[in-house]
């Protein structure tokens, strides 16, 4: 059972997947954003090829928990995926994966500090946290 995850940003979405069997992914090509456009193509691309049970997108949030100017974006972008592919869409929590993907990806060399690489570094940490809190959660 597959699951896709995307880091939203203004210029690049990150984007990541993974399997319940081993809560783990990995991570894919990044899709860019020219002029504020969105190539949905790429993401109708993505989801017919691993046929997910659903979509992860991560939350950008403040430290203290609250919305940031961006989080509204974010959020109108899920839902359109929602819509538009008829998917189930989860939003979680990403605060601090991208200094994660960066620490993980300069940690394998300076090289690997590419946009597209750490943009879905961050998709896979977002991916995989989640996996943690709804398939290990405490019951």
């Amino acid at each position: 059972m597959n699951y896709i995850s995307f880091d939203y940003g203004t210029k690049n979405i990150g984007v990541a997947v993974g399997q319940k069997i081993t809560n783990t992914g990995n991570i894919l090509n990044s899709i860019k954003i020219k002029n504020k456009n969105i190539y949905w193509k790429e993401i109708e691309k993505i989801i017919k090829l691993w046929n997910p049970k659903s979509i992860i997108v991560g939350l950008p949030l403040n430290m203290d928990g609250t919305e940031q100017k961006f989080t509204k974006k974010t959020k109108i972008f899920a839902f359109k995926i929602s819509k538009k592919f008829n998917i189930r869409v989860h939003m979680h929590d990403e605060r601090l994966s991208t200094i994660e993907a960066k620490r993980i990806l300069f940690k394998k060399g300076f090289n690997n500090l590419t946009k597209n690489k750490i943009n879905s570094t961050s998709a896979l940490i977002i991916l995989e946290s989640w996996f943690l809190k709804v398939f290990y959660k405490k019951k």
